[in-house]
């Protein structure tokens, strides 16, 4: 009579185990899609790395996260970064912190050219991120050109640029990057970009530009941009839309009308926006492009000319006045290799300490003896935050911080690349109500997985990946700061990169899930 019992028991051995219906599922969560639409309460279900429920979700899953009422998001799309360095760093966890899932890197026309190799090397260090690539206009043209910029590519140059922005997208890039304040960019014509902006638009790539000028001179760069949308026939992306310097404060409204113009005729026009007053770049930008040109040793040899090196002089005065500014206070060394000591100083006091003035004659004395002695980067105070508050309102401006993965404690970066996205949800959603909350979301999310053309990114609903942030609205905080910049960014407890858990319960875990992400086409 027990012989049944024991048969039964065993049969049912022999059965496979019912497996739970999710892999991950996150319960009583508000819940923000990445639309835009209204917050709704629910849960939200994930399988195979991607989202296969959102709203009233029934069934068991291998790992349960109890949102609390926290607000769930679909994971932040960093559209502007610089992050050719991502695999000394591949955790990235300054930008999981702020809850960024995917970054686009590349920009300003700075980037690796060869893009499967690239990508191979993301695969293999295992980052925890989603990484989209521009191929980067000033790395092509200083490869094309053999390191004489000033006069315009032949055609044999033009074939070689096309041919690596052609191949670039077949690789997977997402677009066409410039920097055309750089070297050698800044050296480039109109024309040559439009050429090389077709060939991406070809492959339904999109053409990011860090513009001409900032300044007062800014709206000739938007005419040229413009220009290039047109005749490309490309979608654009404006990055990190600013005005620079005091003279060109206070035409938000005559920049934004440009561009809404350009976009009411027809054009596909977006842009980025940090939300910091200061920006961040290569000390080398205080010093004219043409004194920059070729070698270090070329720049030496100009500065060692008297005759060349008072018109160099001359010149960066004369930016200076036409910026309205009298001096270099405005300028902060964030990393010099050669005297670390100098990091955190502006211009005028690293000038008193290494000159033992601070008169103007000596500050640009120093800019140029740190340029001879191999360069570094700088923070620049130059935006007014009424500007940054106007561009922020507009419904096609995108958050990007224009930073990188960082190391705590090294050197004295920009803010930006700890707490961008946290800074927009806490100062400008929560404290100034500048912004719904919803709204934000979506210029962080669906916004720029549009924008790129990362399918299945950026919303959360069935089918798509399932990069997910968690956090609390009333405490997301960014306590980074210029002086003392290396501090994560507060609220966020959970993050999930293609369904895995990278950030649990505010604790970094080993997962590595990212990876490159392609333009699907």
């Amino acid at each position: 009579m027990k012989i049944l019992p024991i048969l039964y028991a065993f049969a049912a051995a022999l059965l496979p185990v019912s497996s739970a219906d999710y892999d991950l599922l996150i319960t009583n969560a508000r819940i923000a899609d990445g639309t835009g639409a209204p917050l709704i309460d629910g849960s939200v279900a994930v399988k195979d790395g991607r989202i296969v429920s959102v709203g009233d979700v029934k069934g068991t899953a291998t790992t349960q996260i109890d949102a609390r009422g926290n607000l769930v998001a679909p994971g932040f799309i960093d559209v502007h970064t610089h992050s050719e360095n991502i695999c000394k760093l591949p955790a990235a966890e300054n930008f999981l912190r702020m809850g960024v899932t995917s970054i686009v890197t590349g920009n300003c026309g700075g980037s690796r050219t060869d893009v499967a190799g690239f990508f191979k090397e993301i695969e293999d260090a295992k980052v925890t991120i989603n990484v989209a690539m521009l191929i980067g206009h000033n790395a092509i043209r200083e490869q094309a050109m053999g390191g004489r910029f000033r006069r315009e590519p032949d055609a044999a140059d033009m074939e070689k640029m096309k041919a690596q922005v052609d191949q670039a997208m077949k690789h997977g890039a997402v677009g066409l990057s410039t920097g055309l304040i750089y070297v050698p960019g800044s050296f480039a014509k109109t024309p040559e970009i439009i050429e090389l902006a077709k060939v991406a638009a070809a492959h339904g790539g999109i053409y990011a530009s860090h513009m001409r000028y900032e300044t007062v001179r800014i709206f000739s760069a938007i005419e040229e941009l413009i220009q290039i949308a047109r005749e490309a026939k490309v979608r654009v992306e404006l990055s990190h839309i600013k005005l620079s310097g005091p003279t060109a404060w206070g035409k938000t409204a005559d920049v934004l009308g440009m561009l809404d113009k350009a976009r009411a005729d027809g054009l596909e026009i977006t842009h980025d926006q940090y939300v910091y007053t200061a920006s961040s770049t290569g000390l080398a930008q205080l010093i004219p492009d043409k004194a920059r040109e070729g070698t270090r040793a070329d720049f030496i040899a100009r500065i060692g000319d008297p005759e060349q090196k008072a018109v160099i002089v001359e010149d960066m005065k004369e930016i200076l006045k036409k910026m309205g500014r009298e001096d270099y206070s405005y300028a902060v060394i964030a990393k010099f290799t050669p005297d670390p000591s100098l990091n955190g100083k502006s211009i005028p006091q690293a000038a008193k300490l290494k000159r033992g003035s601070d008169s103007l004659d000596e500050q640009i004395e120093f800019v140029l003896d740190m340029e001879r002695n191999g360069g570094g980067s700088g923070i620049y105070h130059g935006m007014s935050e009424d500007d940054l508050q106007a561009f922020l309102r507009h419904p096609l401006t995108m958050f990007a911080s224009d930073g990188g993965p960082r190391q705590l404690g090294e050197d004295i970066p920009h803010p930006r690349s700890y707490g961008n996205n946290a800074r927009v949800l806490g100062r400008y959603v929560r404290e100034l109500k500048l912004l719904k909350l919803e709204e934000a979301v979506r210029r962080m999310t669906s916004l720029p997985a549009q924008t790129f053309r990362l399918k299945d990114r950026g919303v959360l609903k069935a089918g798509a990946w399932a990069d997910i942030v968690i956090f609390d609205p009333a405490k997301v905080n960014d306590p980074s700061a210029f002086d003392d910049p290396h501090h994560y960014a507060e609220g966020f407890s959970d993050v999930i990169v293609n369904g895995v858990p990278v950030i649990r319960d505010g604790v970094l875990t080993d997962a590595r899930p990212g990876g490159p992400l392609r333009m699907e086409r």
